[in-house]
């Protein structure tokens, strides 16, 4: 995959008129500028909110919700934590993406793994130089953060040395909070 299945995605949701933003590897890549490592899928994440507004907005996909590691149909009801994850599948050509629930509450973005934690809902999103929104790499980081995989650790390595003194010091509290024996600590002085 490259930076061009982001341009696709981006095309696609051009007139769907809620907040939403590439999420996991890409959003790193996004953010840097550049594809970093090799990615295998692509995901984006919209507010739990606005899930049904999606729903409707991508008229010709099939959706699935996961419900403990398996797939089940979603229909139209209103998906409530734990469920966070569905996949997509365009019923015309094939095409598959990854759609991820965020929390909100009131003005602030909520992580689901650790209510504690929390970050402005006005900035929890960049867009690139060319229009595409993605989220924030502190928080993509937090969630890659719970069993990290080897990508996981690229992603990290990758932009830590891109993220400024802010971004550090929210990412090292969030998993002191969450995560506090964590070893990418040591690395966001």
């Amino acid at each position: 995959m490259s930076f061009e299945q982001c341009h696709s995605i981006n095309s696609l949701m051009l007139g769907f008129d809620r907040k939403w933003f590439f999420a996991g590897g890409w959003a790193i890549d996004l953010f840097i500028g550049k594809e970093t490592r090799e990615h295998t899928d692509i995901e984006f994440a919209v507010f739990r909110k606005d899930q049904l507004y999606l729903k409707d907005y991508l008229k010709e996909w099939e959706f699935k919700k996961v419900i403990n590691g398996e797939f089940q149909l979603w229909e139209n009801e209103f998906l409530e934590l734990p469920i966070h994850e569905i996949h997509a599948s365009n019923m015309i050509n094939g095409d598959k993406i990854e759609i991820l629930l965020n929390e909100t509450k009131e003005n602030d973005w909520i992580f689901r793994r650790d209510l504690r934690i929390s970050y402005p809902l006005n900035s929890v999103r960049s867009i690139t130089k060319t229009g595409i929104p993605y989220l924030n790499p502190e928080i993509v980081l937090l969630y890659k953060a719970k069993n990290p995989r080897e990508k996981d650790h690229q992603d990290f390595f990758a932009i830590k040395d891109y993220l400024g003194h802010e971004k550090k010091k929210w990412l090292r509290n969030a998993l002191e909070l969450h995560e506090p024996e964590h070893k990418w600590i040591k690395f966001l002085i």
